[in-house]
């Protein structure tokens, strides 16, 4: 009797531990739902959605100048047998604001295609083209939703969107935004994203002490982002290697810049080496 009393005490205290959470288990019971937060207030399919930004292996680079908006990445073509031109991270959003996606690029082109459609839906509302500002904002909105519902999952994609806003004085100026997938949004000079982003933060934070990005030319923030580029994975880039997307006050349309004319920019920064 007093064998089967022990017994049945043991096995009450083993189901009674086994109901209690402790701070040892597996992180799988935290990270099947994007809405369910850690005990340490985690949300791990986020941070998970971010590592997957990275597994391309790319690195995107967006700079805001005195009257133009820059974004420069990596072209890496995967298999002889494509046509390079047909591999691309950088696209038009509207007439005058385009981005540059990092991560999953069939995530990308399903998020670009949202994008598209907000800034669409504004113009055919308000007759006028939607600001920079506000098409990040929406998108970051749309983002953020994927984190509150647990039949949905965040896309692997942070996306650098550039293009020129109407200042309160009436001057049109360069803009520079970053949106991820959690949903945040955020202004820049000058900003990365992608396997190399920490260093290539650190780089251009050292190029703008004192504010020189407020003042650099269109060439001169075309040349920092190709070199900042180069410093960050200690390569010496050929023209069909990166992308190039640009907005200016003289070229307010978003447009790509030819293999030609990086040519010409990856000339005339190694002759100032």
């Amino acid at each position: 009797i007093r064998d089967r009393v022990s017994t049945q005490s043991t096995w009450d205290s083993e189901r009674r531990q086994s109901r209690l959470p402790t701070r040892m288990s597996s992180r799988s019971q935290y990270d099947r739902y994007i809405s369910i937060f850690s005990p340490e207030g985690r949300l791990y399919q986020i941070e998970y959605a971010f590592k997957a930004i990275k597994g391309p292996a790319l690195t995107s680079i967006g700079i805001r100048g005195e009257k133009c908006a820059v974004v420069v990445t990596q072209r890496k073509v995967p298999d002889k047998l494509l046509k390079p031109e047909t591999v691309t991270h950088v696209f038009p959003i509207s007439k005058s604001i385009g981005c540059v996606i990092t991560g999953r690029i069939a995530d990308g082109k399903a998020f670009l295609y949202k994008a598209r459609q907000e800034a669409s839906d504004f113009w055919y509302q308000n007759g006028y083209d939607i600001p920079p500002s506000f098409l990040a904002k929406r998108l970051a909105d749309i983002a953020q939703l994927t984190t509150q519902y647990v039949g949905s999952r965040p896309m692997g994609i942070a996306l650098i969107i550039i293009g020129m806003e109407l200042n309160d004085d009436g001057t049109q100026v360069p803009r520079v935004y970053k949106v991820d997938p959690a949903g945040s949004y955020l202004g820049w000079f000058a900003t990365a994203t992608g396997q190399k982003e920490t260093e290539a933060i650190n780089y251009m934070e050292k190029k703008h002490k004192g504010g020189k990005m407020d003042n650099l030319s269109q060439d001169d923030t075309i040349m920092l982002a190709i070199s900042t580029l180069q410093s960050v994975l200690s390569a010496d880039f050929k023209a069909p290697e990166l992308e190039i997307g640009l907005v200016s006050e003289d070229q307010r349309l978003f447009h790509t810049l030819s293999e030609a004319e990086i040519d010409r920019y990856l000339n005339t920064m190694a002759e100032k080496d």
